[in-house]
């Protein structure tokens, strides 16, 4: 019970996904599907995301 509402909202994105027409820009998905580094980022704000959730990755394995 209570998903009617829920089903139509995704009904309505789905149709408006595969009909509205989009400019794609396929040299920005090349670079992000290739991995080529993007000219807005820098190498620091990556160190410093890793740093800012450094506390809760798992400690390295001694096998």
């Amino acid at each position: 019970m209570g998903r009617g509402r829920a089903k139509a909202k995704q009904t309505k994105v789905a149709r408006d996904l595969k009909y509205r027409t989009h400019e794609t820009d396929f040299g920005a998905l090349a670079k992000e599907l290739h991995g080529e580094p993007d000219s807005s980022t820098t190498s620091t704000d990556d160190e410093d995301y890793l740093d800012d959730w450094s506390d809760y990755a798992d400690p390295p394995r001694r096998d």
